[in-house]
C-alpha cells in the first residue's frame, strides 16, 4: 500500500457524507490526491490538483459507461466530451449568459421570490417553501414550461425526484428505476415542442437528455445554494448584520457560501490513461472522484478557509461550479436565484431565526441541510 492509498484507506462514505471537512482538511495535508476504498476510486481535495484534473478532458473523462446519470437520461452535455460535448453544449450557452439571464429571468425570479416569502407563516421550512418551489418555477420557466403554473412546477419536482432517485440508485449498485424511465418519458412529452425549434443541431432525445441534465442541475444545486447560503449567513451574527445593513454585500455572501459549502460536492471523472497527479499515480479506468467541497477549503489559496468572511478578496476563486470544458452553464442563473431568495427574505422578514433542530449540510455527492426550519 503507498502512502496515498494509506492516508484515505480508513475514511468511510459517513465521514464523507456527514461533518466532513476536518476530515478533507487531513487528507489533503497528506496527500491531495488520494485512494479512497470507500468511493470506489481516488479522491482530489487540494485546488491546484482539481484544476488540473477539472481542465484535462482527454486524461480525465467524464465519457464512461459507469455515469450514472447518463444511464438514465441518455448521453448529454454533462456526460460527453470533445466534439460531441461541444455539439450538445454549445446551443445552451447563449441563453445562459449574464446579461440574457438578467434580461430573461430578473424579474420573474424576483416576483417569485416575493410570492413564496410572503406565503411564509411565522414558523416555515425554507427547503419545502422557498428554495425548492424557486429553483423549481425557474427551472420549468427555463423549459418552456409556465413558471408561475403551481401544479406545472409540482409535475417537474415529481419528475426530478423520480429521475434523482434513479440517478443515486445506480450510484450504489442499483438499476435503474421504473419510475424514472417513466418520469423521462413525461418529460419528453411536455418540453419536447417547446425546446426542439431552439436546438435544431439536435435530434429529439438528445434535446430531451440535455433538458434533463438543466432540471436536474437546475433544482438540485439552486435550491442547495439556497440552503446553504442561508444556512452560513443567518448562523452568523455579525455577518448576517453587516449584510442586512449593506444589501450591496448579499453578492458576497452568495460566492462566500458558494466557497465554504458548494452544492454540488463533488465531480466524477475517469482516467483514460496511466497519470501521475500531486505525486500520486492514478492507474488508467481508475474512478477520479474531485472534491470540490476539499478544493474550496484549501488553505493554499483561501487563507482560514474555514472563517465565513464576506469580504474575502479572492472568493471568486472558488470551484463551486467546477472548471474547464464542464463548469456549468447556469451558473449565473443559480447566482441570481439565490441572491434574489436571500435579500428577498432579509428585507422582508429581518426578524427570522433558526427555529429548533436546523441541520447543518449533510451529503456525498450533494450537499445541503436536509430541511431549514425559522421563526420569526
Amino acid at each position: 500500500m503507498t502512502g496515498a492509498e494509506h492516508v484515505g484507506a480508513g475514511l468511510t462514505v459517513d465521514d464523507l457524507s456527514g461533518d466532513s471537512h476536518a476530515h478533507l482538511a487531513r487528507l489533503r495535508v497528506a496527500s491531495p490526491v488520494a485512494e479512497v476504498p470507500a468511493i470506489g476510486g481516488f479522491l482530489v481535495t487540494g485546488r491546484a490538483a482539481a484544476v488540473d484534473v477539472l481542465r484535462d478532458p482527454e486524461t480525465f473523462t467524464v465519457d464512461d459507461p459507469r455515469f450514472s446519470t447518463a444511464r438514465v437520461v441518455g448521453p448529454s452535455m454533462l456526460s460527453l466530451d470533445g466534439a460531441a460535448h461541444a455539439r450538445h453544449r454549445d446551443p445552451y450557452v447563449p441563453p445562459y449568459r449574464p446579461r440574457q439571464v438578467t434580461e430573461r429571468f430578473e424579474a420573474f425570479v424576483q416576483a417569485e421570490a416575493g410570492r413564496l416569502v410572503a406565503a411564509l407563516g411565522e414558523r416555515a421550512e425554507l427547503r419545502a417553501e422557498l428554495a425548492g418551489p424557486l429553483a423549481a418555477a425557474v427551472v420549468a420557466q427555463s423549459l418552456g414550461l409556465d413558471g408561475t403554473d403551481t401544479e406545472a412546477v409540482a409535475r417537474l419536482l415529481a419528475w426530478y425526484r423520480d429521475i434523482v432517485a434513479s440517478v443515486a440508485g445506480i450510484g450504489e449498485g442499483r438499476a435503474p428505476t421504473a419510475a424514472g424511465e417513466r418520469a423521462m418519458g413525461e418529460l419528453a412529452g411536455a418540453v419536447q415542442g417547446h425546446l426542439a425549434d431552439v436546438h435544431s443541431g439536435l435530434d429529439d432525445a438528445e434535446v430531451i437528455a440535455n433538458a434533463a441534465v438543466i432540471m436536474f442541475g437546475g433544482i438540485e444545486t439552486t435550491e442547495g445554494m439556497i440552503l446553504n447560503a442561508l444556512w452560513l449567513l443567518l448562523g452568523d451574527r455579525g455577518a448576517r448584520a453587516e449584510v442586512a445593513a449593506r444589501p450591496g454585500l448579499v453578492a458576497a455572501a452568495v460566492e462566500e457560501s458558494l466557497r465554504m459549502e458548494p452544492a454540488a460536492a463533488v465531480v466524477d471523472r475517469y482516467a483514460t490513461r496511466d497519470v501521475t497527479v500531486a505525486g500520486t499515480t492514478i492507474p488508467a479506468g481508475a474512478l477520479v472522484e474531485v472534491s470540490l467541497t476539499g478544493a474550496n477549503r484549501d488553505p493554499a489559496e483561501f487563507p482560514e478557509p474555514d472563517r465565513y468572511d464576506v469580504h474575502r478578496p479572492n472568493v471568486r476563486r472558488h470551484l463551486a461550479f467546477a472548471a474547464g470544458p464542464h463548469v456549468c452553464i447556469g451558473m449565473d442563473l443559480a447566482r441570481l436565484e439565490t441572491r434574489i431568495a436571500v435579500a428577498t427574505l432579509l428585507a422582508r422578514r429581518p426578524d427570522v431565526q433558526f427555529d429548533a433542530g436546523a441541520p447543518s449540510p449533510t451529503g456525498l455527492v450533494f450537499r445541503k441541510p436536509a430541511r431549514l426550519p425559522i421563526i420569526g
